[in-house]
């Protein structure tokens, strides 16, 4: 199977992940930013995760480097532009790309032109390839979170027009979401749709809280539902898409290798799993190899693949015309 040329959908991409490390070189010396090497292969040892990290926080230290030159408008602009062409170019049709504007705030830049940089270089890749895309507002856990709100306002302008949803991203730790229900009501209530990562490192109940709680109608990662019998249950239940990232999840221990992954298990149990790169540069994939991954590694089929293609239609934050857009490839 030609794994590049199948249309392809990534719900679940983070921007400061993706970068070309060419382009960190570039934004360095425009910035008069020191980098602890210009060497190109330096520079992407820096930036690609080792293939099995000891946690997940070693392997989120990767984002430094590329947060230092995402401080500055163009930065953001070019960086998300970037990207999509990144995706367009192996076929990837719809993309939902996560950032947290509130780590771009550095050099005195303001929420609307953090998120409208963003949104400006995704539209310019629109306007050039054959890709659709939307971003989605991280608010990372550990930040105070006085700033939440400002971002679910500033964001609220390109609702629809850009900007379709809420998570919740960062160190995971038990039971964080009964403190961010005021948070996910009130990006709710002015129109956002919510996902949130839980159940990325070890905890089901987390899963369970954030669909019961938070009103997630994805989750990324949330695969330690298997085990936990009431997050499973729910989430076959309310019909909560996952947002499976193979490739990370074996690096950050989330599972010991890829052949443990339940990603089968639960397609073939009728839970709702998409396939994602979370980070393209940090985890060193695209979504032609997190795909050939899984389907060689599964034994899927072609029927297998668009299957889990048109739930990642159906469960994307897109519109309903592109939603039908999006369906002719799967004909």
């Amino acid at each position: 199977m030609n794994y590049f040329n199948l249309p392809k959908i990534d719900l679940h991409c983070h921007l400061d992940g993706s970068v070309r490390p060419q382009t960190i070189i570039d934004l360095a010396q425009q910035q008069n930013i020191t980098l602890p090497s210009e060497d190109i292969n330096e520079i992407n040892t820096l930036m690609i995760a080792p293939e099995t990290c000891l946690n997940l926080d070693e392997y989120l230290k990767r984002f430094e480097l590329p947060l230092s030159v995402m401080q500055i408008a163009e930065g953001i602009e070019r960086i998300s532009f970037e990207l999509f062409e990144d995706a367009a170019k192996e076929n990837v049709k719809y993309l939902e790309v996560r950032f947290g504007p509130l780590l771009h705030l550095e050099q005195g830049l303001t929420l609307d032109q953090i998120i409208g940089s963003a949104v400006k270089g995704m539209k310019r890749a629109e306007k050039l390839y054959d890709i659709k895309g939307n971003y989605i507002l991280s608010l990372l856990r550990h930040m105070p979170k006085e700033g939440i709100k400002g971002v679910v306002d500033a964001g609220a302008k390109y609702l629809n027009n850009g900007v379709v949803a809420f998570d919740l991203a960062g160190g995971e730790l038990p039971g964080f979401c009964e403190e961010f229900v005021p948070y996910a009501q009130y990006a709710a209530e002015k129109g956002y749709r919510i996902t949130i990562h839980a159940g990325e490192q070890g905890s089901g109940q987390n899963v369970y809280d954030a669909v019961s709680l938070l009103g997630a109608e994805r989750v990324g990662h949330g695969i330690h539902i298997k085990g936990h019998a009431p997050a499973y249950d729910l989430v076959k239940s309310k019909a909560v898409a996952l947002e499976t990232c193979p490739s990370s999840n074996v690096q950050t221990k989330a599972v010991d290798n890829l052949s443990s992954h339940p990603i089968k298990e639960f397609y073939q149990d009728g839970v709702l799993i998409t396939i994602n790169t979370d980070n393209r540069t940090v985890s060193n994939t695209t979504m032609t190899d997190e795909v050939r991954k899984v389907m060689e590694e599964f034994k899927l089929s072609r029927e297998d693949y668009f299957n889990i293609y048109k739930i990642s239609v159906a469960h994307s934050f897109a519109s309903e015309s592109v939603k039908q857009h999006l369906l002719q490839y799967a004909e």
